[in-house]
């Protein structure tokens, strides 16, 4: 592990950290954030992404030095003392630990529709809020959906705060954006999975006797 000490917050090596309060920059050039020793180490362990580099502190350091040392050679590790960082970030740097990743290429809708088996999606339809979005990743993380899939109008699961929200969730557990909300509906059914909407409308069925009404679907998008 070859540890670059930064001590000038002008440095060109800072270039992919500066005014993170800015999402769309980040979005534009193809990048994101993960933010927190969890989720950094989330991120190494899922391989779903490259990582380029990773800004920490010396304590940072110390608790993620395990990791790092194991890690690609190709994966810069930026030393910084903490008091430099927030002029850089453009907010309090509380958890000593930033990452940057390449989002790459979306999956398509067709790569996680599994022809056989058992599956769960859950399917989410203009949820704006990140700290929203990033809760359904962790549950889908925790409860073992196989994937999930927005709407246009959803927030970016990529987000830092979605990401740090999601605990690394949303790193972890495939998802795609759907171009056109009916048609990826009708997708969804044509592909065998019967699809079950939530609403908190008083004509629907009671989530906890939905079991009792049916045996639950094989392949389900919920």
């Amino acid at each position: 592990m070859l540890i670059e000490r930064i001590d000038d917050p002008s440095d060109p090596r800072l270039a992919d950290y500066r005014d993170l309060k800015d999402p769309l920059l980040r979005l534009q050039r193809g990048l994101f954030i993960a933010e927190s020793r969890e989720v950094i180490r989330r991120l190494f362990s899922c391989g779903r992404f490259r990582t380029r580099s990773v800004l920490l502190t010396p304590a940072a350091l110390e608790g993620l030095r395990d990791l790092l040392e194991t890690a690609d050679s190709g994966i810069r590790v930026l030393l910084v003392q903490h008091d430099l960082v927030r002029g850089v970030v453009g907010y309090n740097f509380h958890r000593g630990c930033l990452a940057v990743g390449e989002r790459g290429a979306e999956p398509q809708l067709s790569t996680l529709l599994d022809p056989t088996g058992r599956r769960l999606l859950l399917v989410l339809e203009d949820v704006t809020n990140p700290d929203n979005i990033g809760a359904v990743f962790r549950n889908a993380m925790a409860f073992g959906a196989d994937a999930v899939l927005l709407s246009p109008g959803c927030a970016d699961p990529l987000y830092r705060k979605a990401i740090r929200v999601s605990i690394g969730g949303s790193l972890s557990v495939p998802f795609a954006r759907l171009a056109d909300w009916r048609e990826g509906l009708r997708s969804l059914r044509d592909a065998g999975y019967s699809v079950i909407a939530l609403t908190p409308g008083t004509a629907a069925i009671d989530i906890a006797e939905f079991g009792t009404i049916r045996s639950v679907p094989e392949r389900l998008a919920l």
